[in-house]
């Protein structure tokens, strides 16, 4: 019997930096070499160019800096194969390839079959798609190559099985929601069944702008059981072992690092973590500033950039008017003590007074309403934004998914900013999560701040539910109407009071612009 050392490499790869990803696939393949006396190593999807290229794609650039990533990796001679995804252009079609190096050759290709173009995907708009199985021999053993969205289909797993694999292996950068890796147990489990044969699913991982990739790389034996789980989140090298037996059936060793499931909730918040975090550090920002204002979804934001970035890179500022209670004030103060972050309070009063001033005429005979709330908000987006200029730093916005939905906020005041950490999260989840993280340690989140009614305090006694339903009730509309694409009378039908229903509708709808 004869054991293969085939190695995940869950890398982090930056998009457009092909030279920088060769660097890191060349230190990765000598790591697996060393540590694991490794006969593979496997790298995501388009790891050379970073997922998702889009439009730098269309340069005719790329195609000569791909080919020189390429022939890079060919003059390294490795001991080890690798096998890593890249687009290469093939009589005028680009197609999204994955590779095999053996002995400085390019000994196989394979190019994806099944383009995405749903949600974040819009493959079809770049690529091309293949037709043919791809086969190459791995001491031995003959191993089938698909890509992602591959192995969501029949017919790439039915080619394979009719060419004779005995093992397949299926590159990803598969993006991060809620719900997604059981998804992927569970598929890749059928799969194996269906094909009776091993997978190795090879995922990315890191952020990149709006999108998070979590990892989880994993392996799954012929009966679909899970051998093998990397953790999520995390970069780096994790071994698979492959028994082959005289009859030429091939085994998963059972690995120790088979990682516990993690709660949604911890999930959730490490994905922010790391998308917040590589969103920073890629675009070569410092340091980050926000307006803590004693509300929860500042605060929420304060504790996930500190795990992120460090306390030493995060700026909070309090800027207190009128309408600001004690308790904010108190409470803000609070946490960035407790967090130990840069804290400066600035009131907006003078600015306030001195825009109304100015704005006396325009506004004479008019009464007052919300336009005097925007205000305040703006006033603080000045100011923020000032500083950044001032030093450099990047304004986090801290608006959750239910507010920027219904259009609960303001433009060019609390919408400011460069990166909203809180822009995919609904409102439940947000006081879900807040104490979550209270449970790590420290109680880094004033209990205060997640136990009173939320409140933008525009406005005397103003709470958030004067102009909007009860949260548990706004984001059921929200993940029906937005996430479903579910009427708004079938909503209705599942015990949801019409009149609400219609008016979330509406704001969404208005505030689409």
């Amino acid at each position: 019997m004869s054991l293969i050392n085939i190695v995940m490499a869950q890398m982090n790869p930056l998009v457009g930096d092909i030279e920088g990803n060769v660097d890191c696939i060349i230190q990765y393949i000598r790591q697996a070499e060393v540590k694991y006396n490794a006969d593979v190593v496997i790298f995501p999807e388009l790891t050379l160019c970073g997922y998702p290229p889009e439009d730098l794609l269309l340069r005719e650039s790329m195609d000569t800096r791909i080919t020189a990533g390429l022939s890079r990796l060919a003059g390294e001679q490795f001991s080890a194969m690798v096998i890593v995804g890249y687009p290469k252009t093939i009589n005028s079609a680009q197609m999204n390839m994955v590779g095999v190096l053996g002995n400085g050759q390019w000994i196989a290709e394979y190019a994806k079959q099944n383009l995405p173009n749903y949600q974040v995907f819009d493959e079809k708009r770049y690529f091309t798609a293949g037709s043919k199985a791809c086969l190459f021999d791995l001491k031995g053993v003959k191993t089938g190559l698909t890509i992602c969205e591959d192995i969501w289909h029949d017919e790439p797993l039915l080619q394979l099985k009719e060419a004779g694999a005995q093992l397949l292996i299926n590159i990803n950068a598969s993006p991060f929601h809620r719900g997604k890796h059981q998804q992927r147990l569970d598929l890749l489990s059928y799969r194996a069944q269906q094909g009776n044969l091993p997978i190795l699913y090879v995922n990315q991982v890191g952020g990149q702008d709006e999108l998070v990739f979590d990892g989880g790389s994993f392996a799954v034996n012929a009966s679909g059981e899970c051998q093998a789980q990397a953790p999520f989140f995390e970069e780096d090298l994790y071994l698979v072992q492959c028994e082959v037996a005289p009859s030429t059936a091939v085994e998963i060793v059972p690995k120790s690092y088979i990682d516990q499931p993690l709660s949604e909730l911890s999930i959730v918040y490490q994905a922010l973590v790391l998308g917040l975090r590589d969103y920073v550090n890629k675009n070569h920002f410092r340091d980050v500033i926000l307006g803590l204002s004693g509300g929860i979804d500042s605060a929420l934001t304060l504790a996930i950039a500190v795990d992120a970035l460090g306390a030493d890179r995060v700026q909070a500022v309090m800027m207190p008017f009128l309408y600001t209670s004690q308790l904010s004030v108190d409470d803000a103060s609070r946490q960035a003590r407790v967090l130990g972050v840069s804290y400066d309070s600035i009131t907006i009063e003078p600015m306030y007074n001195a825009f109304m001033a100015s704005l006396e005429s325009s506004f004479s005979g008019l009464p007052a309403d919300l336009t005097e709330q925007n205000l305040q908000a703006r006033c603080r987006g000045v100011l923020l934004m000032a500083i950044s200029n001032k030093k450099g730093s990047l304004v986090l916005t801290t608006g959750n998914k239910s507010e920027l939905a219904v259009g609960y906020s303001t433009l060019y005041g609390d919408m400011a900013g460069g990166f909203d950490v809180l822009k995919d999260v609904p409102k439940t989840l947000v006081f879900e999560l807040a104490s979550y993280r209270n449970t790590l340690g420290e109680e880094v989140i004033p209990q205060s701040v997640i136990d009173r009614p939320p409140s933008a305090e525009l406005a005397p006694d103003q709470v958030d539910e004067d102009n909007l339903p009860p949260y548990d009730v706004l984001d059921q509309i929200l993940e029906m109407y937005v996430e479903q694409d579910l009427s708004a009378d079938y909503i209705v039908s599942n015990g949801f009071d019409r009149e609400t229903v219609y008016r979330v509708i509406r704001l969404v709808d208005l505030n689409e612009y």
